[in-house]
């Protein structure tokens, strides 16, 4: 029964129920392999939203969020791209680790938090879904995010924090998701980045896509550099390594980039300038939200350990501004909304908030060398 997949709504509540629950990865492999036929039945996203909300029916709505248009007058004839970003909090981190002194243990339970963050998600719609912190991704998000028709790529840290935690689900790590009916996998790299030409425990996903409707080439990359304070040049190290990285994998920026992640990283440091001043011509999307379009937001994860109260602004949608345009991004929680114990909550899932922006190819093709 844990392991039944079906399309009925009743059997589909099972799996929200049963199956995505909590437990060692390695218990779920055998039960994955013999879901691979009934995986591929396709998912209805509304069915699967209906299943969600019924699990969060105690919980207060989700908060409401505007996107912003930022479209100039550039005439496109193909739909854009939606990308998101997403650090969606380890499950194992978020209950043994991280200590969020404000946010109840009843509201980081799994069997209601994974339905938040499957609401947001579903509730955007992106054509691309970037995460980190994925700890569930055997049990939750592959088999879930597949049958809704994304192709899905995970990479976990080698040595993961959460494997420290009293009955954790594995590690954490990076994932990718793609829609397979837009975009084709042309090739795709997992990258253990280097600093000080040492291998790291942090990790990145770059893959390039065709896209369908236009035929267009294009990369997407995923990272989450190392966290906390006086890691300031490692970080630095760990975003050069991956630059270069990229720079072989777009042949010197003639492939149009997209690089999502948790930088764990306020617009002051270091790695923030080089990804600003790199030869890749990169831009971050979020800044277009200031009034000159020059200023990062004031805050993209905002929580309260027993050191106090963090607000930073650490996560980022970075593009490459000669050959791709920023039609809409989504807006930011307010203060209000957040709340005065702040993230996460019964509100909201994660310590961070997500990130979304649709992108589309710019129409001039000599700009783009």
């Amino acid at each position: 029964a844990v392991c039944s997949m079906g399309n009925s709504t009743s059997r589909l509540y099972s799996v929200l129920a049963k199956t995505l629950s909590s437990g060692a990865v390695s218990q779920h492999q055998d039960c994955l392999e013999q879901l691979d036929s009934a995986r591929l039945d396709p998912l209805d996203p509304k069915d699967l939203l209906e299943e969600c909300q019924i699990v969060l029916q105690k919980r207060p709505p989700r908060f409401q969020r505007n996107f912003v248009n930022l479209k100039k007058n550039t005439a496109s004839n193909h739909r854009p791209i939606r990308v998101m970003q997403w650090n969606i909090l380890a499950q194992a981190l978020g209950e043994g680790k991280d200590n969020f002194v404000q946010c109840p243990m009843e509201a980081l339970k799994w069997e209601e938090r994974k339905c938040l963050i499957l609401e947001e998600i579903l509730a955007y719609k992106p054509d691309i879904l970037c995460l980190q912190e994925v700890d569930h991704y055997f049990d939750t998000f592959e088999p879930l995010l597949s049958r809704l028709g994304y192709q899905c790529t995970f990479f976990p840290k080698p040595w993961s924090p959460c494997l420290d935690v009293e009955r954790n689900n594995g590690p954490d790590g990076c994932a990718m998701f793609f829609l397979k009916e837009r975009f084709e996998l042309i090739n795709s790299a997992n990258i253990r980045l280097t600093a000080m030409k040492l291998k790291t425990n942090q990790v990145a996903i770059a893959q390039t896509l065709k896209c369908h409707e236009t035929g267009r080439l294009f990369c997407i990359a995923v990272t989450h550099l190392k966290a906390r304070m006086g890691w300031e040049r490692f970080r630095s190290a760990q975003g050069c390594d991956l630059l270069q990285n990229l720079k072989n994998i777009t042949q010197g920026a003639k492939i149009p980039l997209i690089v999502c992640g948790d930088f764990n990283a306020e617009p002051t440091e270091e790695v923030y300038r080089e990804f600003s001043n790199s030869s890749l011509n990169l831009n971050s999307a979020y800044k277009l939200l200031s009034p000159d379009g020059q200023s990062e937001p004031p805050y993209t994860t905002w929580k309260i350990r027993p050191s106090g109260e963090c607000r930073h602004t650490l996560d980022y949608i970075w593009y490459s501004q000669h050959a791709l345009n920023v039609n809409s991004a989504l807006g930011l929680l307010t203060e209000e909304q957040i709340g005065p114990n702040r993230l996460p909550s019964f509100n909201y899932p994660s310590d961070h908030l997500s990130l979304v922006c649709d992108f589309s190819f710019n129409q001039d093709p000599d700009r783009l060398l």
